[in-house]
């Protein structure tokens, strides 16, 4: 499903809590998190991601779907992507080059983690280093 916003206006309601959920799946968590790396520090852009993440989830009642390694890993990979595809400052351009980011099925972090460490209870409460050999 498409978001109905203007990437400003999907950070706009992120951040104030009236995006609707059936507007933020994970395509969109990738769209805010390369906005906050545009626009501010690797370090603000993650407090202020994990901190709308974690205010969303609590207004939906879901606390306990907030995942650190996932939302950690997800930013630092965007982060590098950012500076490895030339800077693109475009989010279609960006989308299209690095679509592997936007696939939840089957996700970039398959790469990096064994599944049961990203199904651990440490890797929702914690970020955990990944523990894959990654061989290019």
């Amino acid at each position: 499903m498409q978001s109905e916003f203007s990437l400003e206006g999907l950070v706009k309601h992120f951040e104030s809590g009236t995006l609707a959920p059936e507007l933020f799946h994970h395509q969109e968590h990738v769209k805010i998190a390369w906005w906050y790396l545009q626009n501010y520090s690797l370090v603000e852009s993650i407090a202020r991601f994990t901190s709308g993440i974690k205010h969303f989830a609590r207004q939906q009642g879901k606390e306990s779907l907030y995942h650190e390694t996932i939302t950690l890993a997800y930013v630092l990979l965007i982060n590098e992507r950012i500076y490895k595809t030339g800077n693109l400052l475009v989010w279609g351009e960006f989308a299209n080059a690095n679509s592997d980011l936007l696939d939840w099925q089957n996700n970039s972090l398959k790469h990096y983690y064994q599944e049961n460490t990203l199904n651990s209870e440490l890797a929702r409460r914690v970020f955990v280093l990944p523990d894959k050999s990654i061989i290019f």
